[in-house]
């Protein structure tokens, strides 16, 4: 019997889904702006879509209250040059994120006080992967989704979250030293397809940090409570799981009550 017919392209024609965090919080605090930083991110989009022109690059923005998409090359038709400056789907991206931004400013002012200032990376990673699964399913021929998950993160705390994503995952883990360039960065590490990846010294995990955090305070603990119900993680004790709304410790409190009254109960 033949094979069934692959549905991939070449070998060298790859999907990139990117997550872009745009929580304000973090660049207020940040040695590299955002606008310095989307430049350098926008020029990497062109340069990956000038790769090979099957590629296909999807942006998902990350912010402090939501996630969406906000750009998708494969239904941006209009991809030329206008007068030697950015092509007209950065145009469009950018109207996107701007749109984006403010809906997610506006979610902010509803927020309660007191919440921590993390972004929803969990939320994008999920729509990254829901993304993925829709085009391998999808009938007709489509670029190679990389799967692996690479991190760079320009902080100054690292994220254990991500880096054991990219180490689990096959993925690189990198932290640019010099924020000037990271457009070179991002080109020399992060814009290779995975058939090429075999045949270059990218960088290494060192010392990853398999320890968990938090839901609390999303903090990285080595020892912490974990709810039975939907395996959420806290460094302190709690009465009720900020998750799902599970009780702690109810029903080892009936059970001391029915304990109680049987053995209050006289014997007849």
């Amino acid at each position: 019997m033949a094979p069934a017919p692959s549905k991939l392209y070449a070998d060298d024609v790859s999907l990139v889904v990117v997550l872009l965090d745009t929580n304000p919080f973090f660049w207020s605090s940040s040695s590299l702006s955002f606008s310095q930083f989307l430049s350098h991110v926008l020029a990497f989009f062109n340069a990956i879509l000038t790769l090979n022109q099957l590629n296909q690059v999807v942006v998902i923005a990350t912010g402090y209250n939501s996630c969406d998409y906000i750009f998708d090359s494969s239904s941006d038709l209009n991809r030329s040059f206008e007068n030697g400056r950015m092509p007209v789907m950065c145009s469009s991206l950018l109207q996107k994120l701007e749109e984006f931004l403010i809906k997610d400013e506006q979610f902010s002012k509803e927020e309660p006080d007191g919440r921590i200032k993390s972004s929803l990376l969990s939320g994008s990673l999920s729509m990254a992967l829901c993304y993925i699964q829709r085009v391998f399913r999808s009938g007709a021929l489509h670029p190679h989704p990389r799967v692996p998950i690479d991190s760079c993160y320009i902080g100054a705390q690292n994220s254990a979250f991500l880096q054991q994503a990219s180490y689990i995952t096959g993925g690189v883990h990198h932290k640019p030293q010099n924020l000037d360039g990271l457009f070179q960065y991002l080109m020399t590490i992060f814009a290779t397809d995975l058939h090429s990846r075999s045949f270059l010294n990218l960088p290494k995990p060192v010392g990853v940090d398999f320890r968990a955090s938090c839901f609390c305070h999303k903090d990285t603990i080595d020892m912490g409570y974990i709810c039975s119900v939907c395996l959420s993680i806290f460094c302190k004790h709690h009465k009720k799981c900020s998750t799902c709304g599970s009780v702690f410790g109810q029903a080892q409190s009936e059970v001391a009550s029915a304990s109680d009254k049987k053995r209050k109960t006289p014997e007849t």
